[in-house]
This record gives structure tokens, sequence and C-alpha cells, in this order.
């Protein structure tokens, strides 16, 4: 009976490909010049580059480093560590797709990406490995969607201890070398490891400073009012890089004799600041975009002011700023690459060291779009989150 029911369009306004085609390419004489014009320039482009990639291009400089442009010079020996905290986060990551995000097909494509990866000729890699990765993300979804509204708080309390078990496993505990997970050197963490722990640990510090700055700007005493403006303003006028040179440079001066930072740990430090005063501006934005009227029913409940502000307002206002949030999360991601100014081996590190090898002199193309596609991707996930996330809570709708 719905399908006798269902009303259609006329057909003169029913769509197919020729159709819009004709619309929206080939409306007018001009539309059809540049949609040909078009063509052609994305033909051209298109053709040259597939062409540099399958037959011109030099690959094994890419898989004869692809262990160093991961983990740097973090030691071998060691590396299973690495994959038991990467296990760790793929069966979440399924625990999280199974259980929020059951019904898009593509979260569930990704967890088949690491079975993808082995079948690619990188050398030594640890196939092996990347096979267990996609079982555990597999398996995790399996769970997720069995068992959604058990596991939900499991889930979400192993993404809260996730970074002290992946920072825990990545250093290690015991000085001697024969010792239970002996310690690893942060001078030896590098490459997309590196990239990885500055963005992570930047996005969940700077995440709570810039929320309270945020309040703090908008408070009503002075003080904290004038220390946050104060704050914001400064961090904002300068460069990251300069906040980054400060750290590893200029810090030493201002510690007490024998006092140490751990280089790592002064680029943590000066990228969270940085980013925190940018996201309180945002979070700031968001407070703004709440009407008055919010803060009147929360008193007229009996709320008070910390309770008005943390089940009312912040909720509301972090909502509505999801797109902005995660486009500052992919600006971090991206500016970490600003370390390998001040001597960090991150990804781009990396690749200085990779092309200075006698063998590989003049590859800057295949190792550069290489670490582009890895940029690319991941920023490309934080963005497809973000929308799924968007699609759940509903922002933008009413």
């Amino acid at each position: 009976m719905s399908n006798l029911n269902t009303v259609l369009p006329p057909v003169s306004e029913r769509s197919n490909i020729l159709r819009w085609m004709r619309r929206n390419l080939f409306g007018s004489w001009y539309d059809a010049l540049l949609t040909i014009l078009g063509a052609l320039i994305a033909y051209w482009a298109v053709r040259g580059f597939l062409t540099w990639v399958f037959t011109v291009a030099e690959w094994e400089v890419v898989s004869t480093n692809m262990r160093l442009l991961m983990i740097g010079q973090y030691p071998l020996e060691h590396s299973d560590r690495l994959w038991v905290w990467l296990g760790f986060l793929v069966f979440l990551s399924g625990n999280s797709i199974g259980i929020w995000a059951r019904r898009s097909r593509f979260a569930v494509v990704l967890l088949l990406i690491p079975a993808l990866l082995a079948l690619f000729p990188f050398g030594d890699s640890p196939r092996q490995w990347l096979i267990l990765l996609c079982i555990a993300g597999l398996v995790g979804w399996g769970f997720g969607r069995a068992r959604p509204d058990v596991l939900k708080r499991s889930v979400i309390a192993g993404w809260v201890i996730s970074l002290p078990v992946i920072i825990l496993l990545t250093h290690g505990l015991s000085e001697s070398e024969s010792g239970f997970m002996p310690i690893v050197r942060t001078n030896l963490w590098g490459g997309l490891l590196l990239t990885f722990l500055l963005t992570v640990v930047g996005i969940l510090f700077s995440f709570p400073i810039g929320v309270l700055l945020a309040l703090g700007r908008r408070s009503e005493l002075p003080i904290i009012r004038w220390f946050s403006v104060g704050y914001i303003e400064i961090v904002r006028g300068v460069p990251l890089i300069t906040i980054l040179f400060m750290a590893q440079l200029m810090l030493p001066l201002f510690l007490p004799t024998g006092w140490t930072v751990d280089r790592v740990v002064r680029a943590m430090v000066g990228i969270t600041l940085f980013s925190a005063a940018y996201l309180a501006e945002n979070v700031r934005g968001g407070l703004q975009a709440i009407p008055r009227g919010q803060f009147e029913a929360a008193h007229a409940l009996g709320l008070n002011g910390f309770q008005t502000m943390t089940f009312v307002i912040l909720p509301q206002a972090l909502r509505l700023i999801i797109p902005i949030l995660v486009g500052q999360f992919i600006a971090v991601f991206k500016d970490t690459s600003l370390v390998a100014i001040v001597g960090l081996l991150d990804l781009v590190g990396i690749a200085k060291t990779v092309l200075a090898q006698p063998e590989f002199l003049g590859l800057q193309r295949e190792v550069y779009a290489f670490i582009s596609l890895i940029f690319w991707v991941l920023s490309y996930g934080m963005s497809y989150l973000s929308q799924q996330l968007e699609e759940r809570l509903g922002v933008g709708k009413r």
C-alpha cells in the first residue's frame, strides 16, 4: 500500500544522469565550453600523475625506509609494544563503530585498511601484525554491534585510559635493558609515531585549557578575565614556530641549574599552549551563540552558575562548534611538522634524513608524495568522523 500512495514528481522533473548533466554541465554554450575545457585539463593532470606514479617514480626509497618513516630510530626489538597499543586503539575503534556508527558501511571498510596495507610490497613490512590489527578491529566491531548497551561505558573508559597506556608502552618502565619493558628515550622517537603522539597530546590537553580560557574571558572577575584575554591575544599574535623556538632554546635559560625538560615534552607543551589560545576563541564563539533565554531558563529551574554552564550552556555550545573544533584539530596535526625545524625527527624530519642517504638523492617527489598521502588520509579520517558525529547529533538541524 505504501508504494501505491507514493507521490512521484512529473516526468519532466524526474532526475537521471543525462538530465543532470544537461542542467549542470551543458546548460549553455559557455557552460559546455568550460566543462570540456575542465575535462581536458583534468585528463591531462591525472594522466600525467598516474604515469609518473606507475612508470617513473622510484618507490624503493619508501619501501626501504618504511620502518624509519613510521617509528624513526625506535629500537626494533621493542617495537612489539607499539603494535600492542595500536591493536588496542583499533579494537576500541571497532567497538565504537559497532556501537555508534553501525549503519555506516564506510566506517566498517576502514577496519579493513590494515589487511589491504599487508598486500603492498613494503620491504620487511610486518604483515602478520597488520593482519592481526584487521582481526582486532573486526572483533571489536562484532562485540560492539552485538552488545552496544553493555559495552558503552567500557569503551568510553577505554578511550579515557588510552593515552596513558600509549605513553607507558612507548616509553617503558625499567631502567635496565634486561628488565620488564626497558625505557626507550624520547630522542629515539620519530617518524609518524612522534607526529601521532604530538597531535594526540596537543589535542587532549589543549581542549580543557581552551574551554577554561573561554570561560575566563567571559568571567565577571577582572583578574581572571584580564589574564585570559592577555594570554589569548599574546599567543594568537605570534606564530607557532616562535613558541617552539622559545620552548626549545629559551626555556632552559630560566630553569634552575641541573634541571632539564625533555625536548619532546617541550614541543608538546608548546603545541598545547598555542592550540589552546585558538580553541578558546572557537569555544567563546559557541558560547555567544547560545540565546540568553537558556541562561534564564536554567536559573528558573534553580540551577546555580556552575551547573548552568556545565549541564546547559557548554553542551550546546560545543555541539554548535564541532566543525570548527575538528578543523582546529586537523590544523594541530599538520602543524606538528614544524617541530622538524627545531631538530625533532617527526615524519617531515625523518623524510629529510631519508633524502640525505646517498643512494636516494634526488627522490624528493616520491618521499614527499608519500608523506602528503599520509597527512591527507588521516586528516580526511578526522573530517569524516566529524561529519558522522554532526549527523548523529543533528548539528544544523532544528
